[in-house]
């Protein structure tokens, strides 16, 4: 609906115009969804932009999520990123940085991460929808958590440790094991998030780790937390995915809703992964 108001008169007129753009339902997604290749009983790492899929959704992100675990049906498994990178600490802030007069009062007030609470940060809408969900579990990692809903969610979220978060006891790792499917729904490899747990498996030279700090509960108590951290680099995601995709052919592409949307196996993705930045990063570059 839109006002329009005369200039010279004052008299206000109410103008109904229609919504623009295709009308999309959870059986046009679910169409979508079984034409890329997601089925039944899959274990799916879904990284995701709402704003991509265009459009018009009666439910919008409830839609995605209802549509997804419908393919996926009661034995498959949906997981998402819901991560909470705010929960750091303000002196190694950038985008943007914060007076450093800030620092003491903000880790002194910082709410400490809680799965149920915590909203995600950078995520999208979709996440954020999915985690909130009845039978949503999402891990306690305060800042790479992953929030999962369905036959194996446990087996998933389940002890995801402070130290390395996407490292070979996190989320990633057990989704690898399932021999899951990563699909990127209106994103690129730059957001795919089962190449960290390939960087954090490869050997090449210029790998760092650092300390990073988040604001937890342990024994009922608040406490700002220091763990191990691998210094992640996503910079190269895009050229890593392009390679596999065209050395494997294991990607599937296609369109859900107005989205560019690719399937592929993590598995092969991580192993494929390793090999490449082992081949390829060098110290410093």
């Amino acid at each position: 609906m839109r006002i329009i108001r005369k200039k010279e008169t004052g008299e206000v007129k109410t103008v109904q115009q229609e919504i623009q753009g295709d009308l999309i339902t959870i059986e046009t997604l679910v169409e979508d969804l079984t034409a890329m290749g997601v089925s039944a009983g899959m274990t799916l790492l879904v990284h995701s932009s709402m704003k991509a899929m265009g459009g018009w959704m009666p439910g919008g992100p409830v839609d995605v999520v209802l549509a997804l675990e419908q393919v996926l049906g009661p034995e498959g498994t949906l997981v998402m990123p819901t991560h909470t990178s705010g929960l750091s600490d303000p002196g190694g802030w950038s985008m943007p940085p914060v007076r450093e007069s800030w620092w003491e009062p903000i880790r002194r007030t910082m709410p400490a991460y809680d799965p149920d609470l915590t909203p995600t940060r950078n995520m999208g809408a979709i996440p954020e929808c999915f985690r909130k969900q009845k039978g949503a579990v999402r891990s306690l990692h305060p800042q790479l958590s992953f929030a999962a809903r369905g036959n194996r969610v446990q087996d998933i979220v389940a002890d995801h440790p402070l130290e390395f978060g996407m490292g070979e006891r996190s989320p990633l790792a057990r989704i690898y094991e399932a021999e899951g499917w990563v699909l990127l729904l209106g994103v690129g490899h730059g957001n795919n998030t089962s190449l960290h747990l390939a960087e954090m498996r490869a050997d090449f030279p210029g790998k760092t780790e650092m300390t990073a700090k988040a604001p937890i509960v342990r024994d009922g108590i608040r406490e700002w937390a220091s763990f191990r951290e691998l210094d992640y680099d996503s910079s190269d995601f895009e050229a890593i995915g392009r390679d596999f995709a065209k050395h494997t052919g294991l990607v599937r592409s296609g369109r859900i809703a107005n989205a560019m949307a690719m399937l592929m196996p993590q598995k092969p993705l991580v192993d494929y992964g390793v090999c490449w930045m082992e081949r390829n990063r060098q110290a410093g570059g």
